[in-house]
């Protein structure tokens, strides 16, 4: 009899093992390219891809549950609304109080993006063509052409250079003050009489100052400029306009900098913003910021600086859930028979990890 009732429990079990064994796996993700990219109900993206490899060497089938957000997909995870979630998600040590984690399946940080004019400085032409620039080399011009056509005045009946009328002398009075402050004048024609002599030696003395003048203005205002919008890295970013995605490590990281910026709801939206030059420079998931440097953004966007705060991904699990060894079962025999260097290279190239 107690055989009996054993052998019976044993089924019961087997047959109750079996059933969820075969009932689809809920398992959780939000757009976050290159990731997941979850627009629609057939998502793709580097996690996606991953997942899958790893469902078949469990012998699991699974369906995506898509989240608006990423708090959503964490919340849906820790209530046990989802079996797992999967994404760019940071093991930390506050999500491991409320979440269990697999072994990280991506080694990433965190990095700066900027804006870039195709130098990656600041722009030479930008520079040249700005207001102060142009007032000076008017006025440059405005003295060689009133100090030539005043040397006309003097000269005028004394030397032929300067017999001309005032329309035609123009021009060669104003080549003879540039040759004057830039070659010393010619030989040939030095100013014959008194009030011209002492006209051409006061304006060759004077043209010393203004061109040291003008020297300091071009390298004032490009000194000024380089220092306005270069930025280098992450310590450039104080006093500029800085996104990330709210309730991130990248926000809890600039929260402990004392860094002013602006938190958005999700990537798109911070992207969006900082495309539209509403935004100097973004700080986020370094991954995330590459791919819409090399895409997107290409061309009009640039990396600033290393990577820093380095952080692991992992697949985010019900706290207890007996996944997790599943999981990283599967996820070391993809690192070993060389799948997930695969996928990895599918997406990211051959990027160091």
């Amino acid at each position: 009899m107690f055989r009996t009732l054993l052998l019976l429990a044993l089924m019961v079990f087997a047959a109750s093992a079996s059933a969820q064994q075969a009932e689809p796996l809920k398992v959780g993700t939000v757009n976050r390219p290159p990731f997941s990219m979850a627009a629609d109900a057939d998502p793709t993206g580097f996690s996606i891809d991953l997942w899958s490899g790893l469902a078949e060497r469990m012998g699991r089938s699974s369906d995506f549950v898509i989240f608006d957000s990423f708090s959503d997909m964490l919340a849906a995870a820790e209530t046990g609304q989802v079996d797992a979630a999967i994404a760019n998600i940071s093991i930390t040590a506050e999500r491991e109080l409320t979440l269990d984690f697999s072994q990280p399946i991506f080694s990433a940080g965190l990095q700066v993006l900027i804006h870039d004019d195709g130098t990656g400085s600041t722009s030479v032409w930008k520079i040249l063509l700005s207001k102060d620039i142009l007032i000076a080399v008017g006025l440059a011009f405005g003295l060689l052409l009133g100090g030539g056509m005043l040397m006309w005045h003097f000269e005028r009946g004394r030397q032929p250079y300067f017999d001309l009328a005032p329309r035609e002398a123009l021009f060669p009075a104003f080549w003879w003050a540039l040759n004057l402050v830039v070659n010393g004048g010619f030989e040939e024609r030095m100013p014959r009489s008194p009030a011209g002599r002492f006209f051409g030696v006061l304006l060759v003395i004077s043209s010393l100052f203004i061109v040291s003048v003008f020297v300091a203005k071009i390298t004032s205002v490009m000194t000024v400029e380089a220092i306005n919008t270069s930025i280098g890295g992450l310590n450039d970013l104080y006093g500029k306009r800085v996104g990330t995605v709210e309730r991130s490590t990248a926000a809890d990281f600039l929260d402990r900098r004392e860094m002013r910026y602006e938190g958005y709801g999700d990537p798109a939206t911070m992207l969006t913003e900082f495309a539209e030059g509403e935004l100097d420079a973004l700080v986020y998931d370094a991954p995330i910021l590459a791919y819409y440097a090399n895409n997107e953004g290409d061309g009009t966007t640039r990396l600033a600086g290393p990577i820093f705060l380095r952080e692991s991904y992992g697949i985010a699990l019900p706290s207890g859930s007996d996944l997790a060894e599943e999981i990283n079962q599967a996820l070391l025999h993809m690192r070993e028979d060389g799948s997930y260097d695969v996928i990895y290279r599918n997406w990211f190239g051959d990027a160091d990890r």
